[in-house]
């Protein structure tokens, strides 16, 4: 009887949406997951085991009870195991230390074979006696010989794994020229394509250094306020266009987007700044096909 009662109990629980979530970082990343605590008694600060899609994993509880608003059967979260005891994390220190020891072997063997690639991050699991090593690098990479070397060394499976910068900057985190946290390694969701022509739009000086991010790559942030420069520009003049201003004709030098000013050099070669509700700006005209 007490059996029957504890299968349907499972099946329940199993069918039905958890009403609160907690928050897990992995691997000190900044950005957390949403976990299932089951029945745990949590607290935020506290190290936990939790599964995940590479295996058991020990987390930090960031952030507790939040409610599951979406009460989706079909959305699963993966569980919180239990607390982390003793014996997780001796598990978790031999872990690190294989993970140091491969990430020095793999970059001296790299150094010797003269691979162009760029050894970033490694991760071990111990379940599956398997050590993945992720790179970056230009093109393909032939590192056959790497493999070979690596698991002669370590004795166990090898997996490598390419990535690109944008990805691995994610992972590996830092910080932005704005001084903040990155937003791909912080809260962005997923990646979108941002364009040498949004910052064009936006009016920036075409600085490599000033418009791109960690990962080398254009800045996330350029797309986040696009859609308005794009309304807000369609009123203001070409820059090297020629207009009429009260003081007389002038070329447009710089547009002022936030503002709708307009920076004009005049033909005496004086450069006078105004709104561009003073021009008499006529509409771009456009090519006929």
């Amino acid at each position: 009887m007490n059996t029957t009662a504890e299968k349907t109990k499972n099946t329940e629980n199993s069918t039905t949406p958890p009403k609160f979530l907690i928050g897990i970082r992995i691997n000190n990343q900044v950005k957390s997951e949403l976990y299932d605590p089951k029945s745990l008694n949590l607290r935020v600060g506290m190290s936990v085991m939790v599964n995940t899609n590479q295996g058991l994993k020990m987390g930090l509880v960031a952030s507790n009870k939040i409610i599951n608003f979406h009460k989706n059967k079909k959305e699963s979260f993966y569980k919180v195991l239990r607390v982390a005891n003793e014996n997780d994390y001796q598990a978790e220190d031999r872990r690190q230390k294989t993970e140091n020891k491969a990430k020095a072997i793999c970059a001296g063997k790299i150094a010797e074979l003269k691979l162009p690639m760029n050894l970033s991050r490694v991760v071990h699991q111990p379940h599956m006696n398997k050590t993945i090593f992720f790179f970056t690098a230009e093109g393909r990479v032939d590192f056959r010989q790497l493999i070979r070397d690596l698991a002669s060394s370590l004795r166990h499976r090898i997996e490598m794994k390419q990535v690109g910068v944008r990805d691995e900057a994610k992972v590996v985190g830092g910080f932005g020229i704005c001084g903040e946290t990155l937003c791909c390694s912080s809260w962005l969701p997923e990646f979108t394509p941002v364009t040498i022509k949004m910052a064009k739009t936006q009016g920036l000086a075409l600085n490599p250094s000033k418009i791109s991010g960690v990962c080398g790559r254009l800045m996330c942030c350029l797309q986040y306020e696009h859609d308005n420069y794009k309304e807000m520009v369609k009123g203001l003049p070409r820059v090297n266009s020629h207009i009429e201003t009260p003081d007389g004709p002038g070329k447009v030098i710089k547009n002022e987007i936030l503002e709708q000013k307009i920076v004009v050099r005049l033909n005496d070669e004086s450069i006078l700044t105004y709104h561009k509700d003073e021009l008499k700006i006529k509409p771009p005209q456009t090519s006929k096909p």
